[in-house]
């Protein structure tokens, strides 16, 4: 019997030719990191224009003020900085608020235009201000609305060019009785009068601190301690800094010798061991640095996290804990801040995939009653876009179900409720319960898309916004 000839020398380079191309595709496929080169202005995909112009010289921060027919409202509530005045996004002496709402949902007070973003709202002295930016004049704009009607009370801009990156503002500015503080998205920090609009002081982070602009860009909302402004201008002239609020001026600075970057997470202020400090979340690590008098600025303690891509502030637990969380696969740390004789260190007790604890991709989870709440990611496995209570040892308390996702969007907790604005619009109402998922109301406020800006509650009134425009929601027991 005869054997068959082999091959022919062409077909066998052709399989070899094809098995190379194979393992090289599949070994791109390991290495392959998500949030590189995203296409832009896709919902749930973006990334850096290719075409985004470098800031040039200092911008005139001062720019114009305009004033408008608005007047405050003579209304209570205030929520004067990111994730409210607690920095925890729990609203701790809300009012009465309703547990159930009409078949046509909660009222719709009044709503405004708002330039493509997710910037989000502060409220003080019955005024809502929001970090709009306008497309048509190429300027970053503050607005101040009347939280009575919305009607715009005043506005000042200035120029800056900015490409449409999904969206341009996306930050929420830092409010007090005398001070208005914005980061813009291309990293300019401006200190103006919350009453009248008036220009204080201005900031290029990049000009004047060597700031690297974050990949989608700046996504670090400002934070007011006391007297002072602490920022995280990563790059290679500090670390993180304070600013006096009344002159714009340095005060301390926290050196960066490892050169960590701003990231798109806020700085959240903690005590740990009887220390208050101030958490962040830079590219290349976690870090905390003192908030004493004494030794403010102090860097008293850093741990390497190789997180790329981190817009989740860290969130304190109990006994000196902290979570963090970042998305694109990188999951959740948990870690553990130790103090011994004055000397701080940090360690990691565990890290986890998104499948296999709770993981954010953009919105900072919610610690309460000794338990972890939030929104799972895209790369969630079946628990994605879901709202889930965790415990921190990792284990799955309850989940909202696959009939109910939520997408990237935001969420609070006031007056035992959850309240979730779903990133299509859907605001959801479900009873703060440790035990199980329980659905109270559910009602469409936006018909857009992307509506991934933080929520804001002042007295009743509910701020949220889609990526468009912006809503205030009655939601008061009275008003139902």
């Amino acid at each position: 019997m005869m054997q068959s000839p082999g091959p022919p020398k062409k077909a066998l380079f052709v399989l070899v030719l094809s098995t190379a191309v194979a393992l090289a595709v599949l070994g791109g496929w390991f290495i392959y990191d998500p949030a590189h080169d995203l296409p832009v202005s896709l919902p749930g995909k973006d990334g850096r224009p290719e075409s985004m112009p470098e800031t040039g010289a200092v911008a005139d921060l001062k720019g114009k003020l305009e004033t408008f027919d608005g007047t405050p409202a003579t209304l209570p509530g205030e929520w004067p900085r990111f994730r409210g005045k607690d920095c925890d996004n729990i609203v701790k002496d809300a009012p009465a608020l309703a547990s159930t709402w009409p078949k046509d949902g909660p009222k719709v007070l009044w709503q405004v235009e708002l330039g493509e973003g997710h910037a989000a709202a502060v409220v003080g002295q019955g005024r809502v201000f929001v970090l709009d930016y306008d497309e048509q004049k190429k300027a970053d704009a503050a607005r101040c609305f009347s939280l009575a009607d919305g009607k715009e009370i005043w506005r000042r801009s200035y120029a800056v060019s900015t490409k449409r990156n999904h969206g341009m503002s996306r930050t929420v500015p830092a409010l007090t009785g005398e001070y208005l503080i914005t980061l813009g998205p291309r990293c300019h920090v401006v200190c103006l009068s919350p009453a009248t609009g008036d220009f204080k002081w201005g900031i290029d982070l990049q000009a004047e601190y060597g700031t690297a602009e974050p990949l989608w860009y700046a996504g670090q909302c400002p934070m007011i301690d006391g007297d002072k402004l602490i920022l995280a201008p990563g790059g290679k002239d500090a670390l993180l800094m304070a600013v006096d609020l009344a002159t714009g001026k340095p005060v301390w600075k926290t050196p960066n010798p490892k050169l960590w970057n701003m990231s798109h997470a806020s700085i959240m202020p903690m005590t740990l061991a009887g220390k208050r400090m101030y958490v962040y979340s830079a590219l290349g690590g976690i870090v905390g640095v003192s908030a004493d008098a004494a030794d403010a600025g102090t860097l008293l303690w850093e741990l390497p996290w190789n997180a790329r891509v981190a817009a989740p502030s860290p969130v304190p637990l109990d006994e000196g804990k902290i979570y963090a969380t970042a998305g694109y696969g990188y999951g959740s740390l948990m870690m553990q801040v130790h103090a011994d004789g004055g000397k701080f260190t940090a360690e990691s007790l565990f890290q986890k995939s998104p499948s296999d604890f709770l993981a954010s991709e953009q919105q900072t989870p919610i610690y309460t009653g000794g338990l972890l709440y939030g929104i799972m990611p895209k790369d969630g496995g079946a628990l994605r876009g879901q709202f889930v209570c965790y415990k921190p040892d990792g284990t799955l308390a309850w989940s909202s179900g696959p009939e109910n996702r939520f997408g990237l969007g935001p969420f609070l907790l006031a007056d035992g409720k959850f309240f979730i604005l779903g990133d299509d619009g859907l605001l959801t109402m479900i009873k703060a319960d440790a035990g199980k998922y329980e659905q109270l109301g559910q009602a469409r406020i936006f018909d857009g898309q992307d509506a991934w800006g933080p929520l804001a509650l002042a007295g009743t009134r509910l701020l949220l916004r889609d990526s468009k425009r912006m809503a205030c929601v009655e939601i008061g027991a009275a008003a139902q």
